[in-house]
């Protein structure tokens, strides 16, 4: 059975989504991610997995639920702490981050069975979820993160490894104040969209899902 890696950010304020910031306060946003990252834990409690592991920048808070194992995130770039989750696992491993509140319990079911990999790409060009048959850490290494080619560049390593790889649909990360308002709509009755509605109540008319700004 799959190993099922999140890894995040402690929800605190100016130190998670600072590109809600206008027009979310810096403590709104830190709401919104702690709601995403809430919405995201418990989709892989719900999910089967031999081990479920919140891969962390920070401490653990009210908002884990029972059956994570919680490893510090180590020094550097994403893409050494992306490779150093894989690390932790000895067999087949599915990583996923925290912005993308809308996932499910049947999205992160995979089965290797005939791929050694799977691979989930990002409306903005990068990538919420990977996938590996066998931990294989140097896949990561020397990947450009948040970049429009991201994913492309990830995806392409896969392949040039010699790896089957399978995809999974293209969601949307919720990064802007515009992703918020989308993925809300996506998923109407998850804790995010509770958390944006009361945040945009606060804010002012402008910022109201499914408004213009």
């Amino acid at each position: 059975m799959t190993t099922l890696l999140v890894i995040a950010k402690e929800p605190r304020p100016g130190h998670v989504k600072t590109r809600l910031t206008p027009p979310f306060t810096p403590k709104e946003a830190a709401e919104l991610a702690e709601a995403a990252l809430e919405d995201t834990l418990r989709a892989v409690a719900a999910a089967p997995a031999a081990r479920r592991v919140l891969v962390l920048d920070g401490a653990p808070g009210p908002w884990l639920p029972a059956g994570f194992d919680v490893v510090p995130q180590c020094p550097g770039r994403l893409d050494a702490r992306l490779a150093d989750a894989f690390a932790h696992c000895d067999g087949p491993a599915l990583l996923i981050g925290m912005d993308t509140p809308q996932v499910t319990p049947e999205l992160l079911t995979v089965d290797f069975t005939g791929c050694d990999a799977w691979f989930g790409p990002a409306e903005d060009g990068g990538f919420w979820a990977l996938g590996l048959a066998q931990p294989r850490p140097a896949l990561l290494l020397g990947v450009p993160m948040s970049t429009p080619v991201t994913g492309a560049v990830q995806r392409g390593r896969l392949v040039t490894a010699g790896l089957r790889v399978r995809d999974l649909p293209r969601l949307r990360d919720v990064d802007t104040a515009a992703d918020a308002r989308a993925v809300a709509a996506l998923a109407p009755h998850s804790v995010f969209a509770a958390r944006l509605a009361r945040c945009t109540a606060r804010t002012g008319p402008g910022t109201r899902p499914g408004t213009p700004r």
